[in-house]
């Protein structure tokens, strides 16, 4: 059994992740709730993936988040001609010791940015596969676990199909949360010009806190509470999507997990101890959606996987009134 957070460790929580959004909001104005759901993402000890048309801050928003938090950050640009160890590492022959030292590559550090992720081979592409699931890295059949907390950010552009490779489905299981950008307002594209007249808003990002403090962090939001009927409706929607006759692939076991685990945080950054299916509903698209193929009917009348997981949500009941929280549970 575990203690659930005490309501200290909850407002350290609160506090930390309101000082990381208005950090990262310096840069990424007009669009909270975009925030909202990639420190959720954080919280969860998951990986996100940023999709969306170029110069809408897909990398801005990576670089603000690796700048909020004092730990060290690796930037990869993938390239066709990029390869597995130039993402792991590579061993090399000392002549003065006669013996090899491993270098390694810049997935050892505690947020990774991928830019443009699918303009690299599958390959390559693959290597990621290993760090994003078990946080480790194998090279020359030798295993070096990855810093934690660890924390991917991958962008990818989704209209310049010429030289790139669509991520397997293994990969895009890997990561908790796809989400677009999307074009600001008018009034936060006014902002930004008058922010941007004169200088990178990143300059001014400074960080608000550390990977052992968000390591803290996470191991807090492990510890809430979701009620046996909340786990039934994660699980209700995540199998609605299997036998859903627009799609002709579901969501996995691991895309339930992770539903599970960004409710947890969405959850603890709003200051509970417990999880509503209110946080449930509002993650559903950004978990679910990128997990999932299209059937040729569906894709032909138009419709996306996101207006799938949509309906999926609109159908599946509401899970029942729960039951008295118990004071101990488990998280």
């Amino acid at each position: 059994m575990q203690a659930l957070p005490s309501p200290d460790e909850l407002d350290e929580l609160v506090s930390t992740t309101v000082r990381l959004r208005t950090s990262i909001e310096q840069v990424i104005t007009g669009r909270p709730a975009l925030v909202r759901v990639a420190l959720a993402v954080l919280l969860a000890e998951g990986h996100l993936l940023l999709e969306d048309v170029p110069g809408v801050g897909k990398t801005t928003l990576a670089k603000a988040i690796a700048r909020s938090i004092d730990a060290p950050v690796g930037r990869i640009q993938f390239t066709p001609d990029l390869l597995p160890s130039d993402l792991t590492g590579v061993n090399i022959f000392r002549a003065q010791t006669h013996e090899f030292e491993f270098r390694p590559g810049p997935v050892f550090a505690h947020v990774v940015i991928g830019d443009e992720i699918n303009r690299a081979s599958p390959k390559t592409q693959s290597a990621l596969l290993e760090c994003m699931q078990e946080a480790q890295a194998t090279v020359d059949g030798r295993t070096y676990p990855l810093p934690r907390p660890f924390l991917v950010v991958a962008t990818q552009n989704p209209v310049e199909m010429e030289g790139t490779y669509p991520l397997p489905e293994a990969q895009r299981d890997r990561f908790m949360a796809r989400l677009t950008v999307g074009y600001p307002s008018v009034e936060s594209e006014l902002e930004m010009l008058e922010q941007q007249e004169s200088s990178d808003p990143l300059d001014r990002v400074r960080p608000v806190t550390d990977a052992p403090h968000v390591a803290r962090l996470i191991a807090t939001t492990r510890r809430l509470y979701a009620a046996p009927t909340v786990k039934r409706y994660v699980v209700d929607l995540v199998g609605a999507t299997r036998e859903d006759p627009g799609l002709r692939l579901g969501a996995s076991p691991r895309a339930a997990i992770q539903l599970l685990r960004a409710a947890k945080a969405l959850a603890a950054m709003d200051g509970r101890d417990h999880v509503l299916p209110d946080d449930v509903q509002e993650l559903a698209v950004a978990v679910l959606a990128h997990r999932l193929l299209p059937s040729t009917e569906t894709r032909l009348s138009g419709r996306t996987t996101q207006d799938v997981v949509t309906d999926v949500v609109a159908r599946v009941p509401l899970p029942r009134a729960e039951q008295p929280r118990p004071r101990r549970a488990l998280g």
